[in-house]
């Protein structure tokens, strides 16, 4: 587990919402829900897993998570995140892939359908609703009690739902508009909310079956009323309407502002935006600017509405965007913007903290390694290593570290000049020599400390150049290593002694990522040393091949080997003269030395 994912579980809220998993290259691959999402979260970085958590788990590196009200808005909030996103790490339900509605046709003989998408079309749309399965028992229950068509196309005889009392039978009788009207006008009413006066009917019938014994009738009724009311549960994830808004949120602390924009369409909240920056005018102010610039760049569309705190000024806004703004004082719209205030609070705190914990392992770890040294806060750090193969290519590196953060554009590379590859006491001598009479000569810092990957020996070549041929007086600390190639202990003063620093501390692993950077970056160096190498002495003496046909040979093929095993043709579609391609293919067909 990576230390951003460590600082972000630390500081998670007690609240329901849904989360979102990324991996490395920032893609999100599992999106989810939960009831307190400190706990479910950290959850996953907790105990053994199995099969696709394992890997669901091995490939997170970051996370971020939005706060709902409840555990029902997390739920289709969740979903459609889900569907937004596709992650790859989410079942797909079949039955879900878009929210479920109730529609009555606009057609001569109307009919009752769930449909997935809203359309302009005139009929009468309801929902969308939590999920299709409530949707679908909802439409039986209607189709029971409204005797609607139920024929796409019209037979031409009376089918069973006439006989069973659900339908008027069209197909073979006239049915009179006013009869039509009187029964969709009861089926909108209780849509609208008018479900209440049937829940009543249904309850005495349930009441009247079971007085009865009629036990199979009372528990269809007894399930029916409960399909109400998971039907007609409202909340402010999925709105009554379908209009397209978007809704501001803010919150200002110690310089910053956090915006959170909430994009709702088709009545969900569907995505959200998040932007986090310095100020350097009124809060007020500046949220009336974010949102005049919000509108500028072209993936985001003006919606129908925008919803905005009291804080803003309205009418201006209004006038500049040329849509209807809105500060909602009461309701479902004002339950938005309290949602989106409130997770621009949570962002910003968010901030702060994660600031503090990295200022704690930066900063802090220096502070750590100054006192165990006994020397004055060491915020600038350069380290050193050297590296061979086998006694070819001698190379040493070193990186520069800067308030505990790399600061990769000081680091520096070197090839070895006047020592052997594998004297590494000569090898260390040489670039310390190197980089320090540079440093003096361009006036660059001084560093507070340099490590050194290596023991004491190494400590005292590098102490004797810049003491006794530069006349530089630079603290200096050895790295030593286990068997197991870890950082095992740090080694300071003359002459060098271990120093107690626990190795669960923040300054003892600084000096760890410290020592692992400057191999990693050393090795990387060698590897392509080594290979300009290879390809040098394999193609040097071929005739007409100088370093541009070399260039030309490699972006062609990409390794000498596949070079060797071309044939004349192949060479001669890279754009290699005939002449050349010949002469190559002839080259490591007789020298056996080069094939090998």
């Amino acid at each position: 587990m990576n230390d951003l994912l460590k600082a972000k579980l630390a500081i998670l809220p007690d609240q329901p919402g849904c989360y979102l998993m990324k991996d490395q290259q920032g893609t999100i691959i599992y999106v989810g829900k939960a009831k307190v999402l400190k706990n479910r979260v950290r959850s996953y970085f907790t105990g053994s897993h199995e099969g696709k958590t394992q890997r669901l788990v091995a490939e997170i590196v970051d996370f971020e998570y939005i706060v709902t009200s409840s555990d029902l808005e997390a739920l289709i909030l969740e979903l459609n995140l889900i569907k937004l996103h596709d992650p790859k790490y989410n079942v797909l339900l079949t039955d879900d892939k878009t929210y479920p509605y109730l529609k009555i046709t606009n057609e001569k003989h109307p009919r009752l359908l769930v449909v997935r998408k809203v359309k302009k079309d005139k009929a009468k749309y309801f929902g969308p609703y939590p999920n299709g399965y409530a949707a679908h028992e909802t439409k039986k229950l209607l189709d029971r009690m409204f005797p609607l068509r139920k024929c796409a196309t019209m037979p031409a005889q009376v089918c069973l739902y006439y006989h069973i009392g659900q339908c008027m039978a069209p197909c073979v009788k006239e049915v009179p508009q006013a009869t039509y009207d009187e029964v969709i006008g009861k089926m909108t009413k209780f849509l609208s909310g008018g479900q209440d006066e049937i829940k009543g009917e249904l309850t005495q019938k349930m009441m009247d079956a079971a007085e009865k014994l009629e036990f199979e009738r009372a528990k269809e009724l007894r399930d029916q009323i409960a399909h109400i009311d998971t039907i007609m549960e409202k909340q402010k994830i999925t709105s009554g309407d379908v209009a397209n808004r978007d809704v501001f949120g803010y919150a200002v602390d110690k310089g910053w502002m956090c915006v959170q924009v909430f994009f709702v369409r088709q009545g969900k909240v569907i995505e959200r935006d998040v932007s986090l920056f310095p100020i350097h005018q009124d809060p007020e102010e500046e949220l009336l600017t974010f949102i005049g610039r919000f509108y500028e760049k072209p993936e985001h569309l003006k919606p129908k509405e925008i919803l905005v705190p009291s804080v803003v000024d309205s009418a201006i806004l209004q006038q500049l965007l040329a849509v209807k703004v809105i500060e909602p004082k009461r309701g479902h719209k004002k339950e938005l913007v309290e949602m989106a205030m409130k997770n621009a609070h949570i962002g910003i705190q968010e901030k702060f903290q994660l600031m503090e914990r990295q200022e704690e392992r930066t900063v802090g770890a220096c502070e750590e390694i100054g006192e165990a040294l006994h020397i004055p806060t060491p915020l600038h750090i350069e380290a050193f290593d050297n590296s061979h193969i086998h006694g070819v290519d001698g190379v040493s590196a070193m990186v520069v570290f800067i308030d505990g953060k790399p600061a990769k554009k000081q680091y520096r590379k070197y090839k070895h000049q006047h020592v052997a590859a594998h004297d590494d006491y000569g090898a260390m001598a040489e670039v310390i020599r190197r980089r320090y009479r540079r440093v003096l000569k361009d006036g660059l810092p001084i560093p507070q400390l340099i490590v050194i990957d290596g023991g004491k020996g190494q400590m005292q070549v590098a102490r004797d150049v810049l003491e006794h041929e530069l006349g530089l007086s630079i603290p200096i600390a050895g790295l030593a290593k286990d068997d197991k190639h870890k950082t095992a202990q740090l080694l300071f003063g003359d002459p060098a002694e271990v120093v107690p620093l626990k190795r669960t501390s923040d300054g003892f692993y600084l000096l760890q990522r410290i020592q692992d950077e400057v191999h990693r970056f050393a090795i990387t160096f060698l590897r392509q040393t080594h290979e300009r190498g290879t390809i040098t002495s394999a193609l040097d003496h071929i005739p007409g091949v100088g370093p541009k046909r070399k260039q030309q040979l490699m972006k062609a093929f990409g390794s000498v080997k596949k070079i060797k095993a071309a044939s004349e043709l192949e060479l001669i579609e890279a754009d290699i003269p005939a002449k050349v391609a010949e002469q190559i293919v002839q080259y490591f067909a007789q020298n056996i030395e080069a094939q090998k």
